[in-house]
C-alpha cells in the first residue's frame, strides 16, 4: 500500500529531565506482535508547528482581551468549526522547563528514532531553523533543505520569507513538487517577535496575520491525502519569554487537519471523558480539548505506518483513529501503543539506571495486568491501556526528578561546615595582629594539604550506596579540613584578650533573611521584604548619631541615613511579578503599571549617563579631598584623562538602547531607517563603551594613584621665621579609597551597557545608594575616634574642634576593624538591583535581548557573558565594593609633624597592611552573609523536596544563591588580591618617592 505523503510546518518542544534515553530503536521485525498499523491511505500522517504559537491566537474569549494576538491566527478556528471530523484544535502541553529550542534542538516529541526511521525509507524536505542539521545532519533530503540562521533574535523576516519562498514550490510546480513525503517548515518570526517586543505589540499582529495567510494559502494547495499539522513548541509569557513552567508557557496550540475523508467518525464524542481530557486555558470561561505534545511521537508514527519509537511514553490522540462506531483502529494503537511503552520500561529496568523503577514497579506491574486482561478483546481495552500509559508517563516524571538524601544531607554538611569556618576566620580577622594573621593563614595551608589525603583515604571506603568515590573523596576533604579548623588542631591560638561578643541587629536581619526561605510566600515577594529589612541595617548608625559629640556629625548622620532609604525606596518602585502574585502585583520594569498586559518600553535617554555620572564625581572630588586634609581644597582630581572614560562610555551605553527603542517601536520612522542603519549605529556605540572601559582599566592598571603632589618653599611669615618646603597632597585622605572607585565605575560600565534602560536607572541609584553608606560609615568612625579622643584628653579634643575640625585630633579617623554592621547594609544593597533590574529567582526572567546588544546575532562566548551580565551583574558588582569599607578615607600615614622619618616609612608600611587585612574581613563578611543565605535556600530546598512548588520555587532560589556566591566569591579574590594590592603597593611607592623629593628641596632651600 502506498504512503500518503506529510506536510510538517516545523514544532519541537525541550525535555530536560534526567532520563537515560536508551539506544534501542524499534523495528516490525523484533516481535511477533504487531508493531504498527497500515498506514492511512487517505491521509498523509504529519505534524505542524510555528514556534510559539499559543492556542489563544486562534481561538480566546479570555479577559483582559488583547488586539494583538487574540484571534489572529483565525483559520484554524474556522475550519474547526465548519469541518468538525477533518479538523481538529488542541491545547498541547509542553514539558518545563520551555527553554529556547535553538539551543537544545528539536529533541522532545521529535524523537531521533522516528527521524532514523523516516529518513529510511520517506523523502523529507526541511526548511527553517539550522538547529535541525546539526541534530538530525543525514536525515533530510540535500535538494529540499533550506536552513536559515536562527540566532538573531531582532531578524523577524528572513527564516520565515525564506521558508515561503521554498515551500510553496514543493506545493506546486517545482522539481521536487511530486517527489517528498515529508515537508518540515520551522517559523521563527512569531518568537522572535515575542522576545524582542512582546506579545502585546503591533509588530505580533502583523506576523500572525502573516502566519494566516500562509496557512491559507497552504490549505488551499492540499491535495486529498495530505495531513497539516500546525503546533508551536511552547508558549510565552506577557512579556513574550519563555523558559519556565508557568501556565502561559506550557501551553501551546495543535491543529490537526486534513482536506479528505474524515479523520475521525462523529462516534468519538462518545468515548470516555479520561480519553478527552479537557483543561481551561488561562483566562478562558471554558474549558478546551487538551493533549500532551509527547502523544505525537505514537500518533505521528501509526499514521506513517512506522513503529511507534523505542523510548516513547505518549499516548495516541483518540480522534485520530476513532473512524468507526466500535472504535477498532483505536483499541488496535492503542494495544501497540501499551506493549511499546511496557517494552521501554522493561528495557529501562534492567538497564545501568534500572534501579529507579524498582519502588514503583509493583504499582506499574498491577496496571501492565490489568490491560493484559483485556488484550484478548473483553471490554474496556481502551481505559486500560490508557490508564497504563498514563501511569507510566506520570510515574516516570516523578522518578526522573528524583533525589539522593545521602549526597543532599551531605552537601548540607559541608555548606554547614563551611559557613562556621568562615566565621571563626572573619573573627579571628579581627583580633590578630598582622603577623599573627600571616602564620594562621599558612597554618590554614597546611590543613587543605592533609585534609586532601585523608579525604582520598575516605574515598577509597564505600560506605554507602549511590555514592561514587570521588564523591567520597571531595566530602572527606570538605569534612576534614572544615574540623580541622574549627577545633584549631592545626592554627596557631587566638590572642589572649579577646574582645567581648557585640550583639547587633544585623544578625537578626541576617537570621531572618536566611530562614524565611522556607516560606514560599516571602521568595514570592523576597524583593519586597529585602527593601524592608534594608532600613533595619541602619540601626547601628543611628544610635551613633544620638550620641555623636557634634551636632554636624549628627546631621551627617541623618543625612546619608535619609539619602540611602530614599535610593532603596526608589529602586524598589521599579518591579517584574512573578505570576504567583497576580493579581496583587504590577509590574512596573517597562510595563504600564496599571494592567498586566505589557505596554512599549519606556524610551532611555541619554541624559541619564550624565545625571547618574554627576553624583558620582562629585562625591569623588569630595571624598579626594575632604576635609580631614587641611590643605586640601575641593576640587577634582586630574586623573590622567580617566574621568572621561567613564562618562563617555555610560552615555554611550544609553544612546544604545535608545536606538534600540527607536527601531523597535518605529518611532524613527521609515525615512530615518533609510537613511540610516540604526542596527550598525547600536553596534558601534555599544562597542565604543566597551572599548572605553577596558581601555579606562588598562591605563587605571598603569596610574591608579589619583593623587595631586605640590610643594614650594616657605614664604611670607613662615619664610623668615624658618626656610622649608610645604607639600601639599591632594586627595591624601582617600589615597586607598579613590583609585578603587575609579575602577569600581569602570567595571559598572560593561553592566550598564547589558542592561535595559529601566535598569540603567536602577544601577545609578544603586551606586548613589552605595556612595552614601561609605560616606556613612565614616561618619560614624569620626564619631566614634572623638568619643575616644575625648575619653583619653577632653581639653585636646575640645580645643581641636574649636579650631573648627570635625575629625579627632590628628587628623585622621580612629582605626578600626570593619564591622558586621558596616557590612550587612552593603550586601543587603545588592540584592534590590537583581530584582529592580526585571529579575526573579524564575527561568522566564532572563532577558535574551541582552544577548545582541554587540552584535546583531548571537555570538559566543560574549551573548553568554551579556546575559550574565545582564543578570547576576548588579549584584556582583555591589558586593565587590566591599573593600572600600576598609579603605575609604583611610590615610596611608599620620599628618603629625613630629613623626620621624623613620617612623613614618614604618607606618607607612604597617597603614597599608592594615588596609590589606581590614579589606579581607569586609570580603569574608560579604561572603558569610551569602553563604548563609546559600544555607538557608539549600536547606529549604531540602526539607520541601516533595513540596509542590519544589522545581517552581525552592530549587531555583537556591540556584540563584549559589551563583551570586560563586561569583561575588571570586570577583572578591580578585579585587582584593590584585586590586587593593595593586592601589596599596602603589601609593606606597608615591609617598616613598615624595619623601626623597621633599629631603633633596630642603638640601637645596638650606
Amino acid at each position: 500500500m502506498e504512503r500518503g505523503k506529510s506536510l510538517t510546518l516545523g514544532g519541537y518542544t525541550i525535555y530536560l529531565n534526567s532520563r537515560l534515553s536508551l539506544s534501542t530503536i524499534a523495528d516490525c521485525s523484533s516481535s511477533h506482535s504487531p508493531r504498527t498499523l497500515p498506514p492511512h491511505s487517505q491521509t498523509c500522517h504529519p505534524f505542524s508547528h510555528i514556534p510559539s504559537a499559543s492556542l489563544s491566537y486562534s481561538t480566546s474569549t479570555s479577559e483582559p482581551h488583547s488586539t494583538y494576538h487574540h484571534n489572529v491566527l483565525t483559520l484554524p478556528r474556522e475550519l474547526t468549526a465548519k469541518q468538525p471530523h477533518n479538523s481538529f484544535l488542541f491545547n498541547a502541553y509542553a514539558d518545563p522547563p520551555t527553554t529556547t529550542p535553538a539551543y537544545q534542538g528539536p529533541r522532545h516529541w521529535l524523537s531521533p528514532n522516528i527521524f532514523l526511521t523516516l529518513s529510511a525509507g520517506l523523502q523529507i524536505a526541511f526548511m527553517g531553523d539550522n538547529t535541525w542539521l546539526s541534530v538530525f545532519p543525514t536525515s533530510f533530503h540535500p535538494g529540499m533543505t533550506h536552513d536559515f540562521d536562527s540566532f538573531n533574535v531582532e531578524d523577524l523576516h528572513t527564516v520565515d520569507n525564506g521558508i515561503i519562498a521554498n515551500l510553496f514550490p514543493l506545493l506546486t510546480n517545482s522539481m521536487h513538487a511530486h517527489t517528498w513525503d515529508f515537508i518540515i517548515g520551522h517559523f521563527l518570526g512569531v518568537d522572535h517577535v515575542g522576545h524582542h517586543v512582546g506579545p502585546d505589540h503591533p509588530t505580533m499582529l502583523a506576523k500572525l496575520q502573516q502566519m494566516n495567510d500562509v496557512l491559507k494559502r497552504v490549505v488551499d494547495l492540499l491535495d486529498q491525502d495530505t495531513l497539516l499539522v500546525v503546533l508551536g513548541d511552547h508558549g510565552m509569557d506577557r512579556k513574550g519569554d519563555h523558559g519556565g513552567d508557568s501556565d502561559l508557557e506550557v501551553s501551546a496550540g495543535l491543529w490537526i487537519y486534513s482536506k479528505g475523508p474524515p479523520l475521525s467518525s462523529s462516534n468519538h464524542h462518545q468515548s470516555p471523558t479520561m480519553h478527552l481530557p479537557q483543561i481551561t486555558f488561562p483566562g478562558e470561561r471554558s474549558p478546551h480539548r487538551s493533549v500532551q505534545q509527547i502523544d505525537l511521537v505514537p500518533t505521528l508514527s501509526l499514521l506513517l505506518g512506522l513503529p511507534i519509537p523505542f523510548n516513547n511514553l505518549g499516548t495516541v490522540i483518540p480522534e485520530l483513529f476513532w473512524r468507526d462506531r466500535a472504535a477498532g483502529e483505536y483499541a488496535k494503537a492503542l494495544d501497540i501503543n501499551a506493549r511499546q511503552v511496557r517494552s521501554y520500561l522493561e528495557a529501562y529496568r534492567n538497564s545501568a539506571s534500572g534501579a529507579e523503577l524498582d519502588g514503583v514497579w509493583s504499582v506499574l506491574q498491577t496496571s501492565w495486568t490489568n490491560f493484559f486482561s483485556h488484550a484478548s478483546g473483553e471490554p474496556g481495552l481502551e481505559a486500560a491501556a490508557v490508564e497504563f500509559t498514563r501511569l507510566a508517563l506520570e510515574t516516570c516524571r516523578s522518578l526522573w526528578a528524583r533525589f539522593n538524601p545521602v549526597l543532599m544531607v551531605a552537601g548540607l554538611v559541608v555548606v554547614a561546615l563551611s559557613l562556621c569556618v568562615g566565621w571563626t576566620v572573619y573573627a579571628r580577622s579581627g583580633r590578630y595582629s598582622l603577623d599573627e594573621w600571616d602564620r594562621y593563614l599558612a597554618s590554614l595551608r597546611r590543613v587543605i594539604v592533609t585534609s586532601l589525603g585523608v579525604g582520598v583515604a575516605l574515598g577509597v571506603v564505600q560506605l554507602f550506596d549511590g555514592v561514587t568515590a570521588v564523591q567520597f573523596i571531595l566530602f572527606g576533604a570538605s569534612l576534614c579540613s572544615t574540623l580541622d579548623v574549627l577545633l584549631g588542631l592545626s592554627s596557631p591560638p587566638p590572642p589572649p584578650q579577646k574582645p567581648p561578643f557585640r550583639f547587633s541587629s544585623s544578625f537578626v536581619v541576617l537570621l531572618l533573611h536566611s530562614i524565611a526561605f522556607v516560606s514560599n510566600s516571602y521568595t514570592f515577594w523576597e524583593d519586597r521584604a529585602v527593601a524592608f529589612l534594608l532600613p533595619f541595617t541602619l540601626l547601628p548608625p543611628l544610635l551613633i548619631a544620638l550620641s555623636a559629640p557634634t551636632a554636624s556629625l549628627r546631621r551627617r548622620i541623618l543625612a546619608f541615613c535619609a539619602f540611602f532609604v530614599v535610593c532603596v525606596r526608589l529602586m524598589a518602585v521599579s518591579t517584574v511579578c512573578r505570576e504567583e502574585r497576580q493579581p496583587w502585583c504590577h509590574v512596573t520594569f517597562f510595563f504600564s503599571g496599571g494592567t498586566d498586559a505589557a505596554a512599549a518600553e519606556p524610551p532611555p535617554t541619554t541624559q541619564e549617563g550624565a545625571l547618574f555620572h554627576y553624583p558620582i564625581w562629585t562625591w569623588r572630588a569630595h571624598g579626594d579631598a575632604r576635609r580631614k586634609d587641611p590643605a586640601a581644597r575641593p576640587r577634582e582630581v586630574r586623573a590622567h584623562g580617566r574621568a572621561f572614560v567613564s562618562p563617555t562610555a555610560l552615555v554611550a551605553g544609553s544612546a544604545c538602547w535608545l536606538l534600540e527603542w527607536l527601531d523597535s517601536s518605529g518611532a524613527s520612522g521609515a525615512t530615518a531607517t533609510y537613511f540610516v542603519d540604526l542596527r550598525t549605529i547600536r553596534t558601534i556605540l555599544a562597542w565604543t563603551s566597551l572599548i572605553a572601559a577596558l581601555g579606562g582599566i588598562a591605563l587605571w592598571t598603569l596610574v591608579p594613584v589619583t593623587l595631586d603632589v605640590s610643594s614650594d618653599t616657605g614664604t611670607g611669615a613662615a619664610k623668615t621665621k624658618k626656610k622649608g618646603v610645604r607639600v601639599v597632597v591632594l586627595g591624601f585622605a582617600n589615597a586607598f579609597g579613590a583609585p578603587f572607585v575609579l575602577l569600581w565605575t569602570l567595571a559598572l560600565v560593561p553592566v550598564w551597557l547589558a542592561s535595559q534602560p529601566s535598569a540603567q536607572i536602577t544601577l545609578a541609584l544603586a551606586t548613589i545608594a552605595l556612595l552614601a553608606h561609605l560616606e556613612l560609615v565614616d561618619a560614624t568612625r569620626d564619631a566614634r575616634g572623638l568619643q575616644s579622643s575625648f575619653a583619653l584628653d577632653p581639653a585636646a579634643t575640645l580645643a581641636h574642634l574649636q579650631q573648627g575640625s570635625s575629625t579627632a585630633p590628628g587628623g585622621t579617623t580612629m582605626t578600626t576593624t570593619t564591622s558586621f554592621d558596616e557590612i550587612a547594609p552593603l550586601v543587603l544593597l545588592a540584592q534590590p538591583p537583581y530584582f529592580a533590574t526585571g529579575h526573579q529567582a524564575t527561568l522566564s526572567s532572563l532577558q535574551w535581548k541582552s544577548t545582541v546588544t554587540l552584535s546583531s546575532k548571537l555570538s559566543y562566548p560574549l551573548s553568554p557573558i551579556l546575559v550574565v551580565l545582564n543578570t547576576l551583574g548588579p549584584t556582583v558588582l555591589i558586593a565587590s565594593a566591599a573593600p572600600l569599607l576598609a579603605i575609604w578615607n583611610r590615610a596611608p600615614q599620620q599628618q603629625q609633624q613630629q613623626v620621624q622619618d623613620q617612623d613614618r616609612e614604618e607606618e607607612r608600611r604597617s597603614a597599608g597592611a592594615a588596609a590589606l587585612l581590614d579589606s579581607t574581613r569586609a570580603c569574608l563578611g560579604i561572603s558569610q552573609y551569602l553563604t548563609t543565605l546559600l544555607l538557608g535556600t539549600a536547606s529549604s530546598a531540602a526539607w520541601l523536596r516533595r513540596h509542590l512548588m519544589v522545581w517552581k520555587v525552592f530549587a531555583p532560589r537556591y540556584i540563584l544563591a549559589a551563583f551570586q556566591l560563586l561569583l561575588v566569591d571570586l570577583v572578591l579574590i580578585i579585587g582584593l588580591m590584585a586590586v587593593v594590592g595593586h592601589v596599596v603597593g602603589r601609593v606606597g611607592r608615591v609617598f616613598g618617592q615624595l619623601q626623597i623629593e621633599v629631603v633633596r628641596r630642603l638640601k637645596r632651600t638650606l
